[in-house]
């Protein structure tokens, strides 16, 4: 076992179906991910030199150690609510080819470690082309959403958000991830300073095997400003864990807004 800081929680290696609104990206994409275990006292994009994913035909991909950005989408993302950095890189060439991918990461002090996974692509497949022939059901079953005013501003635990899920409409059973921001749109959505967000694969680190499992709905475990807009999108995976994902499907961000001068639990 290394004594190096630097140690790989998960990886992904996926298919992405990119639905979000107002862009000019193709909808199939792919994308690899790698997530660490916290590395105190040093943050740790100071501890890596280079993250490189592989694939089937000689396919490789660096990844590069700066701040992840909805410019960029290459980059390092922090949760601060666990003390974690995770490294992604979204690329619009396509869904992958089946096969083993492999996330290495090379860190200051030398070492090396890798993981591997399989893309199975048939169940990606299977999963969006029932998400596109129900998309529009799927939308209109989100709320709050369209910019409505809420009637109060929610404290922690008050707002519910909710939406149909393909289960529901004859498809196939799929995982919910709910994350939420301040922001009217997706390009002001801020992933790395994220309001809440519904974290399943830490769940089911915690021993609940079915986290996010066919899940419509979440309590929103934080309070929520005054006169503030909001965005929040729903992915849907065919996973709860991270090297088990072969798809991810980004919905529509939902936006909703607080009224103006009612503080939070009042």
């Amino acid at each position: 076992m290394s004594d190096s800081p630097v140690r790989i929680f998960d990886i992904m290696a996926c298919d992405v179906y990119w639905d979000f609104e107002g862009t000019p990206l193709p909808r199939e994409q792919h994308k690899f991910l790698v997530s660490f275990h916290p590395t105190p006292g040093t943050p740790t994009p100071e501890l890596i030199e280079s993250i490189t994913a592989r694939g089937p035909g000689g396919y490789e991909v660096e990844f590069t150690n700066r701040l992840f950005t909805n410019g960029n989408t290459d980059g390092y993302i922090y949760d601060r609510t666990l003390d974690y950095y995770w490294y992604m890189v979204n690329l619009p060439t396509g869904f992958l080819p089946e096969g083993e991918y492999t996330i290495e990461v090379r860190a200051t002090d030398g070492t090396v470690q890798s993981r591997t996974r399989h893309q199975d692509g048939g169940a990606s497949r299977r999963l969006v082309e029932h998400y596109k022939a129900q998309r529009e059901r799927l939308l209109a079953s989100f709320g709050p959403s369209g910019g409505a005013v809420l009637d109060t501003v929610p404290s922690d635990g008050e707002l519910r958000c909710s939406w149909e899920t393909l289960e529901r409409t004859g498809g196939p059973d799929a995982y919910y991830i709910h994350r939420l921001s301040k922001g009217g749109s997706a390009r002001e959505f801020d992933t790395q300073n994220l309001t809440w967000w519904d974290n399943i694969f830490v769940q089911r680190l915690r021993g609940e095997a079915r986290a996010g499992l066919n899940r419509s709905e979440v309590t929103v475990r934080a309070d929520l400003e005054a006169d503030t807009t909001y965005a929040y999108f729903v992915e849907i995976t065919d996973a709860n864990a991270q090297g088990e994902t072969n798809i991810c499907v980004f919905q529509p961000h939902q936006v909703f807004a607080t009224p103006a001068g009612v503080a939070a639990g009042v």
